[in-house]
């Protein structure tokens, strides 16, 4: 083929770039019409968004209970509470005196007979305290009877023969003083002489007045003042030997009455106090043990004072506990709180548990269902129902309904109170198990948005 062939065919395969309208480099116009459309779009998107976040409302957060269906096995229940089991009498054992573990024989759970021997501890220094008090009491017992019982015969006998003694050498030394005197008066003896037997016959004349007198007390034996004396001092000396005999006493630390070990505080070695006790570890101890009478058991309950009014003394009541709920125990209202509890808006109520058995402990979840007398059974029975909180219960125009959370929107669900219970109400309406909305805005309608607190 001819070069000039060549070429033209090679020419005829070139783009045409000057047939592209618009100007070199540009789209084609169908191109930024989409373009525009699309910003368009995304401007429009954008305002809606805004506009929706700023003038639609906030979905509210509400709270939730479950409504539990209510048991009607027990008929003519006016009232059904919750606390706890509590013992009658618990009581703490502490030591009166301060002193280290000797031995402790017991164990939690034990249980334990009235009088019967707990703890033991060190006791030898009070021993010997004890010791030294008792014969400091004998030590004045003693000379008591020797004051009571007066002066032995011999001891009379005794002064008796001392004061004719003295008497003699009296009557011999008046002789010598007699002639000392003439003698002197004649000139044979100096005056110095005379002085020596005056002074000697008047020394012995005292002798024989003091022999006098104590043999006159020898007959008539102590004084009453003195007895009464010695009578005091020996019940101060026995009042220190009781006392350290009750320390020694205290050392053994004895079960007050008869019941179930609930608490070993205390071991061997360990240091225990009769005052402050000590959060240290290794320091003294207050608490020994502590026990109770298993066999005297109430329930603890505090009662709302809307409820109150339903109860009186000795009603009675069926208890029960979570963890035998196919269990049954009867009881009666054995103590009602003479005040109320102003923060809770309670009054406390003791039910003491009629027979109680091993399957009670303290401390255990308990409901008490409280019966009406006979009468009131006789006119009406309770009907079944489903429980939920007061704060639960709505009013429109005299008409009671709830809220329920269902699907991620508030229901309203209409209902009848049946009954009154302890903080909440017993209503017909509603099967048991829906989610009762407690807490929610005031402005919540029927079918509005909810998220439930507490859940993402």
């Amino acid at each position: 083929m001819p070069i000039d062939a060549k070429h033209e065919d090679l020419q005829s395969l070139r783009i045409d770039r000057t047939a592209r309208t618009g100007g070199e480099g540009e789209p084609p116009a169908w191109a930024r019409r989409y373009i525009l459309v699309g910003i368009a779009l995304l401007v429009v998107l954008g305002v809606v968004a805004t506009a929706y976040r700023l003038f639609s409302r906030e979905t509210p957060e509400v709270e939730v209970v479950r409504a539990s269906a209510q048991n009607s096995d027990i008929g003519g229940v006016v009232l059904s509470a919750s606390g706890y089991i509590v013992a009658h009498h618990k009581i703490n054992l502490n030591s009166k005196v301060t002193g280290r573990v000797k031995w402790i024989g017991v164990e939690k759970g034990d249980k334990v007979k009235e009088g019967q021997i707990l703890v033991r501890l060190e006791d030898d220094e009070f021993r010997a305290q004890y010791e030294q008090a008792k014969g400091a009491a004998e030590n004045a017992r003693a000379y008591l009877e020797e004051l009571q019982h007066g002066s032995r015969p011999e001891e009379i006998q005794q002064s008796e023969h001392n004061l004719n003694e003295a008497r003699a050498t009296l009557t011999n030394d008046k002789i010598i003083l007699d002639r000392t005197r003439g003698l002197t008066s004649q000139g044979v003896l100096s005056k110095q002489a005379l002085d020596d037997a005056t002074a000697k016959f008047e020394a012995d004349q005292q002798r024989v007045n003091s022999l006098e007198r104590g043999f006159q007390l020898a007959k008539i034996g102590p004084r009453q003042e003195e007895i009464a004396r010695a009578h005091g001092a020996l019940q101060q000396a026995q009042g220190q030997a009781d006392y350290a005999k009750s320390l020694l006493d205290a050392t053994v630390i004895r079960a007050p009455v008869t019941g179930t070990i609930l608490e070993r505080a205390a071991e061997k070695g360990e240091l225990v106090t009769s005052g402050f006790a000590s959060t240290a570890e290794g320091g003294p101890q207050g608490l020994v043990v502590s026990l109770a009478d298993l066999n005297d058991l109430q329930v603890e309950l505090d009662i709302a004072q809307d409820d109150f009014a339903r109860l009186g003394p000795k009603q009675k009541g069926v208890v029960t506990v979570d963890a035998y709920p196919d269990r049954k125990w009867d009881g009666s209202i054995a103590e009602i709180s003479p005040q109320a509890n102003r923060a809770k808006a309670t009054v406390q109520v003791k039910v003491q548990v009629v027979n109680p058995d091993e399957h009670l402990r303290p401390d255990m979840n308990a409901t008490v269902k409280f019966l009406a007398d006979e009468a009131q059974q006789r006119a009406s029975s309770q009907p079944q129902g489903v429980f939920v909180p007061t704060a639960a219960i709505k009013d429109h125009d005299g008409k009671k309904f709830v809220f329920l959370a269902f699907a991620g929107k508030a229901t309203a669900r209409d209902v009848k109170i049946l009954s009154q219970r302890s903080g909440g109400v017993l209503v017909q309406g509603l099967n048991g198990g829906e989610d009762v909305i407690t807490t929610a805005p005031q402005d919540l309608k029927d079918g509005d948005k909810i998220k439930i607190k507490g859940q993402s």
